[in-house]
Parts: structure tokens; C-alpha cells; sequence
């Protein structure tokens, strides 16, 4: 295992600590968007990934056990002994395998737009997605998870916000971003999930392809203590799309599992 980084990260608002933890080929302004709503109660912490943003970028390829401990270095950077968890996409992925491997550490989870129980058919398609960027390249193939990550609606009325999302995958370097969507393709958490007996908020899009009600319903099913929240209409990039459709269950199920 890598040794871990210190990640660049902001806090903003205060009270009980929450992390927030963001996916693939995107950065903490991925929470842009959600933290005005949650700051004046909360303690927001929202960091870079390794390899994203600010971060350092160590040699490509990580492993989700690297994330975690990433994320375990964090915490302890600032001092902070429990904190609320929530992570989008793969970020949905780190939090859970967090609170697996440092229970004590955690007071509830959110698992935002993420996946699990993956049939052999969801499977190979997520990594026929991940194999297609390596043959053809990463921008040929991003067109096509424009449509997988925003609604037609949103796309025509803020296309500058699918302009930046777009050049910020083109600007990851092309080995963290595949090695962290490889990462995101092949992690499976079905195994272990009903290990993890924090409250858990399990959040996802009506028409998100690959992160899809289906899944999420197996996966808030696995938790020993859940609940889900499928937003209409939205597919998967749903904090930049409508983080004030994301905010009051988030609040909601924050408020209700103070410490």
C-alpha cells in the first residue's frame, strides 16, 4: 500500500463535522453547490482526492484502500475524533469502506449516487466504458457520459456547467483518472455492506444509468441501518445539477442522527 498524502482541502461552517468526499476525474468544488446549505450547521469539510485538484499526484494506480487512508490522514490532521461521512460516485464507494475499516470514527454515512450489486451485465458495462476510454481516448468517450450524467434540460439551459465538468476530466491526468475509474468498475461493496452499521443515507437519481434506483435499493437494503432517497428526474452528476433537490434530505437525515 501507498503511503498516504496530505490532501488539500477547505472547511467551511461549523458544528459537528461532516466530509465530504467527491468521484472520479472531479474535485471538492464538486460541493460547491451543497455546502452553502449544510455551513451553518455543519462543519464542511470537503477535500482533493489523490491525483485531483490540488492534491498531490503520486504514481498512478491507487486502490481504494489508498483512498481510505488518504481520508484516515485527514481526520487526523485536523483532530477531529467522529464525523458524518458522505461521498458521491466513488466518494460514495471511500465512505463506507472507511467506516469499515475505522468504525469508531464515524457517525452516519451518506452514499450519494454510487453503486453495488452490480449484475455481470452492469458490470461489463461500466468497464466496457473504462476500456473504450484506453482504446479511443478519454474525450472521445466523455460525449457519451455527458449523457449518462445530465439531464437533456439541465445540458440546454447551463451549458457552461457541463463545459467545465467536461475539461475538468480532460485536465486529470489520463493515468489517475483511469486508474481511479478502475477503482470505481471493479470495487464490489455487496460482500461486506451489512458490516457496516452506521446510519446511512443512500441517495441516488431516478435515471441515473449506472448508479441506478435498482442498485441503490439493494444496497440500503444490505445496510443494517438506512435509508433511501431516489430525487425524480436526475441522473448522475446530481450535486452540480440540483444540489437544492440534494440539501433538505441531507439535512434531514443529518439533524436526525446528531451526536
Amino acid at each position: 500500500m501507498a503511503s498516504p498524502i496530505r490532501s488539500a482541502f477547505s472547511v467551511e461552517g461549523e458544528g459537528e463535522p461532516i466530509f465530504l468526499i467527491h468521484g472520479i476525474g472531479a474535485s471538492r468544488a464538486s460541493f460547491a453547490g451543497l455546502v452553502p446549505f449544510l455551513k451553518p450547521e455543519y462543519r464542511c469539510i470537503s477535500y482533493d482526492l489523490r491525483g485531483h485538484g490540488a492534491s498531490p499526484k503520486p504514481e498512478a494506480p491507487y486502490t481504494l484502500d489508498d483512498l481510505v487512508e488518504d481520508l484516515e490522514a485527514l481526520r487526523k490532521e485536523l483532530g477531529i475524533e467522529k464525523a458524518h461521512f458522505a461521498g458521491h460516485s466513488l466518494g460514495g464507494m471511500i465512505g463506507p469502506a472507511y467506516a469499515r475499516k475505522y468504525p469508531q470514527h464515524v457517525l452516519t454515512l451518506g452514499l450519494y449516487s454510487t453503486a453495488a450489486f452490480r449484475t455481470a451485465d452492469d458490470s461489463a458495462k461500466v468497464k466496457g466504458v473504462v476500456a473504450a476510454m484506453r482504446t479511443k481516448g478519454i474525450p472521445q468517450v466523455l460525449e457519451t457520459l455527458k449523457d449518462r450524467w445530465f439531464t437533456p434540460e439541465f445540458a440546454e439551459r447551463k451549458p457552461d456547467v457541463i463545459t467545465r465538468r467536461m475539461q475538468q476530466v480532460i485536465d486529470t491526468d489520463p493515468q489517475v483518472f483511469l486508474s481511479v475509474f478502475d477503482i470505481y468498475a471493479e470495487t464490489e461493496m455487496s460482500p461486506w455492506l451489512h458490516e457496516v452499521s452506521h446510519p446511512s443515507l443512500v441517495l441516488t437519481g431516478e435515471n441515473d444509468g449506472g448508479c441506478n434506483p435498482r442498485l441503490n435499493r439493494l444496497i440500503a437494503d444490505a445496510l443494517p441501518q438506512s435509508e433511501l432517497v431516489i430525487l425524480p428526474v436526475l441522473r448522475h452528476a446530481i450535486l452540480l445539477e440540483a444540489a437544492d433537490q440534494v440539501a433538505p434530505p441531507v439535512l434531514d437525515f443529518l439533524r436526525r442522527h446528531r451526536a
